[in-house]
């Protein structure tokens, strides 16, 4: 039973021991032991956890295992009971089952399997398919069994929501398998809910259900039980983008990548259809919307249901039943709460919270009413009552937390009643298939509770920093100030990024060199502007207003230091970033169809955090306000701090879990289980997981893969010397600086909360706060901080700060002067009066070291009181600028570059170098269209690994600028070229000011130098315009060209002239947008026409086609012509295909352009026949490509070629 909320545990609780790992159980098997605490010790259970809840205060079961003492838990007595019948079903070879279906799962459970299954995801599919194929149906009988743990009778009921034959139910919440709409004109929803923990698999569950639908449909055409198509619904667009995977037809996936599907059933997957969307797509239109708001009443204006399903379901529509997936299920939720109610319930929160709690609620509302209006559409039929068949044969939510919010009018962190299947994050923890969290439990300030057990600042970090505010603290009466939460909380802040420091370096260190993926910290903060303050801490980025040369008021981006170097953003790297709310909830509300860049960009470096070859991968924190938006699957992250209130466990959860993922699977052999990874959690009082003590040495982590770039041998002509500039010269007369420091005031250091341990408590415990011996656990001091930051850098950077604000705070007349005086001269100067001030003016308390200088309280003052007494004196300036050159390395050249890269990487043919790593699609299409130029000699890309950089000086920062390429043309001409959009221009425009000012600068004072031959610079916008901006540097040179480029009018388009673009980009964004070929006007700016063109039509494109395979005159390739394909027929045409079995040298990904034949050939001897489909090139030399597909469909054809574009042409 629950236990009663006032009561204490044992004062002599205390772990008998901590043991050497949480991790009891296999992933891959089912549950065979537990964590449970007995007197206040962890006790190993034998047999698997019951599933079970917290509430405040209501019920759906009684509580029957005595050795759970926690508050406010309670038994699912559905999911306990299901666990037994699926068990025995399972065991007898899943009888009753279609073979088809035990085919599957037969082949699921292999242990031989390459990618073996977790058993949550086993299962979690397993009682999914029981339902739906004998309970649901009346058929568990066909099992073989006589008595069930939840019988036919009790599953007539779950299914009309009436209360089971289950011990000890409440009256008004049990559970049920339906979702009624409160109104009898409206079919009820048939749901089945699987909790299932962050990391655990949900995309793989949700690809194994669509495979037992479409695999059954299939073999039984003509069957309505299992659905033929399947509505896949998210909560976003990072969640959309991810589930794509889902459909059978995209390049990567699930079925093949993790081998799902035996091959005798792989052809029934190109008959069913899955449309992925996000909720958004649900909410009523033109009348269905007032003042903003969508409405929930789904028979609200002019749109029927049947209108609503075909419009929102397109195709799917005429395949209704149809099954759906929500992922991420806990958004779709049914309130029973007025809307007095709700103003009651979202009266005493924030305004974040309650802001939070409305777009959540709206959220349910849309989402729920578009399930309710396909499920009512009519297009089924009616049966023989003549009543409506249901559109939605079942609707099928995962998620890791299927719990009610509190403006729900159901209680708080109270479980949707139709889950059928849990495992939970304690169960994922104890199975490795999660990061095992470790929270504090004490520390050296000895505090306690009113129960007098150890109290630790840094768990409940939010009340203690509560209690610390003064009165100057608040902005007003109940706001506080922002700067004064961090001043509270730096100190949890700097002890647990020095943990985090510490595994930096061992990343760093393991890599030997090479790329890493770095781990990553992540800041949960209570608002935007308490967020805005630990963003510009941490990373030393900040905003500021200044009057441009008009007088209009524009924001700027400045830089400084942060609190770790590694962490510390300039211009060209952002380790740290900060989620903005906004700009999120904009490219949500607009969708994919957003333009604006910033949005897109923040979006895209959300969902690459930790990933090879994204924008993100190199992210090391992020800070955030509330919790991580769902779809962010970093595997890195190995540190939190919660910066704000924790009201309920279920938030707690859901915050931690962001930060659980694994990085590595991989198999200890001595003990057959995962190795334990870890997360260190401040600030966030999660008390139902078990703990870790102190970590193994490995961190775990599959090896990644690593793209080879070098320079060729064979292509010395290629090379490219690129001069090291450090600085530039220039001439001071009396320059320098004064300041007496016997004049300013003192400073006295006193000493911050120094040690915090963390526990190595296992399975459930209610108040780990509660353990008294640190013997076992780990301590965590700013110490491992301190030794990575020697005192002398304390100053070093206490000194670059003053600097930093004398040349950003001078007066107009002196700024200009200032900035012209060289670093090497000034920073000397400051560095000595800062020394001179901390020896005579500053006072240490006994015990306090001196890098606690470095806290903000002290850092800040030291800083105004230097900084007020500094006068600077500047002569003027009037040298020529001179390079100064590294004294070690003069230059750098593209023939010592030899490195690895997880990043994506494109082949070069007119350059020293072997490939490109990629960091755009812009860099990837200026690629290619300098390897088609004849003015371009060779060129060469640049990143911080082949070496050339800019210095230069930048609202008083000094930044090290990389230009995207250099290019050699055929007049020995050098050209720095920087590839940049029209967004980035838009959103920095200070930035690339500044960025073309020093890149001139550098040209200038290297033409000075006169070593390294004639250098210019020049920023490409549009890609349209790079050919005629490298010609006009390339003088008198041959560019002929079988088209001309044009700057056409809409009314143009398509009409004299067609898009230019890579084949690369049709087939990428065919697959990844599902797009056609008429939306290729917005893939490129590049238009194009020549005399004698044909009629043009819609959707066509020229493209170069790599290689000889079209023209065997034309060795390098042709530009050709194409089209959308003319009807259905592609016998005899030469077309762009693409299968996943195309291994075109030329291409680099699996398409070609090659004549297109097909037929119908026998199989192994057998009668069962196949398509074999060739494809052949125009130049016999060239390779034909032969395979046999089951089906045609699974060989896309994109385009057509009309004709190809030989130089005459123009």
């Amino acid at each position: 039973m629950a236990r009663n909320p006032t009561e204490q545990p044992p004062e002599d609780w205390t772990p008998t021991q901590a043991v050497d790992d949480p991790i009891l159980n296999s992933p891959y098997e089912e549950p065979k032991s537990h964590w449970v605490y007995q007197n206040g010790s962890p006790s190993k259970m034998s047999g698997r956890r019951p599933a079970s809840y917290w509430f405040k205060s209501k019920q759906t079961g009684a509580a029957q295992q005595a050795l759970f003492k926690e508050e406010n838990r309670d038994d699912l007595p559905l999911i306990n009971a299901l666990r037994k019948d699926v068990k025995r079903w399972r065991d007898s070879g899943y009888r009753g089952a279609t073979a088809v279906t035990k085919d599957l799962l037969a082949w699921w459970i292999r242990e031989d399997r390459p990618r073996r299954l977790f058993f949550c995801q086993r299962e979690a599919v397993e009682t999914v398919i029981y339902l739906l194929e004998l309970g649901i149906p009346n058929r568990l009988r066909a099992s073989g069994f006589q008595n069930f743990e939840v019988d036919g009778e009790n599953i007539a009921k779950l299914l009309k929501g009436e209360k089971p034959n289950f011990e000890n139910l409440g009256d008004d919440f049990f559970p049920r398998l339906i979702d009624s709409p409160g109104t009898t004109d409206m079919l009820a929803l048939r749901r089945l809910g699987c909790k299932m923990a962050t990391g655990s698999g949900k995309t793989i569950v949700m690809a194994m259900l669509i495979a037992w639908a479409f695999c059954n449909r299939g073999r039984n055409p003509s069957s309505r039980e299992f659905p033929n198509a399947v509505l896949v619904c998210a909560p976003n667009l990072t969640v959309k983008k991810r589930l794509s995977v889902l459909r059978p037809d995209d390049l990567d996936n699930y079925y093949d990548t993790f081998d799902l599907i035996p091959p005798k059933y792989r052809e029934f997957m190109n008959a069913g259809k899955v449309l992925v969307t996000n909720w958004h797509v649900f909410a009523p239109k033109g009348e269905h919307t007032e003042g903003g708001k969508s409405y929930a009443v789904v028979n609200k204006g002019e749109e029927t249901h049947d209108a609503f399903a075909r419009n929102r379901l397109g195709e799917i529509a005429q395949r209704l039943p149809i099954l759906i997936l929500n992922d991420e299920g806990h958004h779709c939720w049914r309130g029973k709460i007025s809307e007095a109610e709700e103003k009651k319930a979202l009266k005493d929160c924030s305004k974040e919270e309650k802001d939070y709690l409305q777009e959540e609620a709206e959220e349910a509302r849309v989402w729920l009413a578009g399930l309710d209006r396909i499920n009512n559409s009519g297009l089924v039929g009616k049966d023989q009552e003549g009543k409506l068949l249901p559109g939605i044969l079942a609707c099928i939510d995962l998620s890791a937390t299927p719990f009610y919010l509190s403006n729900s009018g159901y209680p708080e962190g109270s479980p949707f009643p139709w889950l059928v299947s849990d495992f939970g994050l304690v169960d994922a923890i104890e199975s490795g298939i999660t990061k095992v969290p470790r929270l504090p439990v004490k520390d050296d300030k000895g505090g306690k509770d009113d129960a007098g057990r150890p109290d630790p600042v840094y768990f409940r970090l939010w009340e203690n920093i509560k209690k610390q505010l003064k009165p100057e603290d608040y902005i007003s009466k109940t706001k506080v100030k922002p700067e004064a939460l961090f001043k509270y909380a730096e100190g949890a802040l700097t002890t647990l990024l020095a943990q985090w420091k510490v595994q930096y370096d061992k990343c760093l260190e393991d890599a030997g060199g090479r790329s890493f993926i770095p781990p990553v910290i992540i800041v949960v903060c209570d608002n935007t502007e308490v967020a805005s303050v630990f963003f510009t801490k941490i990373s030393g980025e900040y905003e500021e207003e200044i009057a441009n040369e008009e007088g209009k008021t524009v924001v700027v981006k400045r830089y400084t230091n942060g609190m770790l170097a590694e962490l510390t953003n300039s211009e060209g790297d952002q380790p740290t970033i900060r989620i903005d709310s906004k700009l999120l909830a904009k490219i949500e509300a607009e969708g994919e169809e957003t333009k604006d860049e910033a949005a897109l960009r923040l979006r895209e470096l959300i969902d690459t955090v930790g990933k090879r070859g994204g924008l993100g991968e190199q992210v090391r924190c992020v800070v955030s306000v509330s919790m991580l938006t769902e779809g962010w699957d970093a595997n890195n992250v190995t540190h939190i701090l919660g910066v704000r209130a924790f009201g309920s466990q279920l938030l707690c959860e859901q915050v931690v879990g962001r930060g659980l993922r694994r990085m590595s699977y991989d198999v200890n052999p001595q003990t057959g289980l995962l190795n334990a990874e870890y997360a260190d959690v401040y600030g966030i009082p999660f008390s139902l997981i078990p703990f870790k003590g102190k970590p193994k040495d490995d961190g775990g982590g599959g090896d990644p893969v690593y793209h080879s770039i070098y320079a060729v041998d064979e292509r010395a002509s290629y090379e490219i010397r690129m001069p090291n500039v450090e600085s530039y010269v220039y001439a001071l007369r009396d320059g320098g600086i004064t300041c007496t420091v016997d004049k300013l005031e003192g400073l006295i250091v006193d000493k911050e909360p120094g040690t915090v341990y963390l526990a190595p408590t296992k399975g459930y415990q209610e108040d780990p706060t509660g353990i008294r011996d640190t013997s076992e656990f780990i301590p965590q001091t700013r110490e491992e901080y301190y030794k990575t930051v020697r005192p002398q850098q304390v100053i070093f950077r206490l000194s670059q700060i003053i600097l930093d604000d004398l040349t950003q705070g001078a007066k107009a007349g002196d700024q200009g002067k200032l900035k012209h005086l060289a670093r090497h001269q000034l920073f000397p100067e400051i560095l000595k009066i800062v020394q001179t001030y901390v020896r005579t003016k500053v006072t240490f308390k006994n015990g306090v070291d001196v890098r606690e200088l470095a806290l903000e309280r002290y850092a800040q003052l030291l800083r105004e009181r230097i900084r007020d007494g500094i006068l600077p004196a500047v002569a003027d300036d009037d040298q020529k600028l001179m390079p100064v050159l590294n004294s070690f390395q003069p230059f750098t050249s593209t023939a010592n570059v030899n490195y690895q890269t997880c990043r994506p990487v494109m082949d070069l043919e007119k350059s020293h170098l072997n490939r490109a790593m990629l960091q755009s699609s812009y860099e990837r299409q200026a690629i290619e269209i300098m390897e088609d130029m004849d003015a371009v000699d060779c060129f060469t890309p640049n990143d911080r690994q082949i070496g050339l950089i800019i210095p230069y000086e930048y609202d008083g920062h000094r930044h090290n600028y990389e230009p995207d390429f250099v290019v050699k043309l055929q007049n020995e001409k050098l050209v720095l070229l920087e590839i940049k959009g029209l967004g980035g221009k838009i959103h920095d425009e200070d930035k690339v000011s500044a960025k073309n000012a020093a890149s001139r600068k550098w040209v200038a004072a290297v033409n000075n130098n006169g070593r390294y031959g004639e250098w210019a610079y020049e920023i490409c916008e549009e890609l349209s315009q790079l050919r005629a901006t490298l010609e006009r540097h390339a003088g008198d040179v041959d560019t002929h060209r079988p088209f001309r480029i044009v700057k056409p009018a809409d009314g143009d388009k398509w009409q004299n002239c067609v898009p230019l673009v890579a084949l690369q980009t049709v087939v990428r964004q065919s697959q990844e947008k599902q797009q056609t070929l008429d939306g290729l006007g917005s893939w490129t700016s590049t238009w194009v026409t020549w005399d004698g063109h044909p009629a043009f039509t819609q959707g066509m494109f020229v493209a170069k086609v790599a290689g000889n395979a079209l023209n065997a005159d034309h060795t390098d390739g042709v530009y050709a012509l194409f089209s959308p394909l003319a009807g259905s027929d592609r016998q005899g045409k030469t077309v762009l295909a693409v299968y996943r079995g195309i291994d075109d040298p030329f291409a680099g990904r699996p398409y070609t352009v090659r004549q297109y034949q097909s037929e119908k050939v026998a199989k192994d001897g057998t009668d069962w026949l196949h398509t074999r489909v060739t494809l052949t090139p125009a130049n016999p030399e060239a390779a034909t490509f032969v395979f046999d597909v089951k089906n045609e469909a699974e060989v896309r054809v994109l385009a057509e070629l009309v004709t190809l574009l030989l130089p005459e042409n123009n």
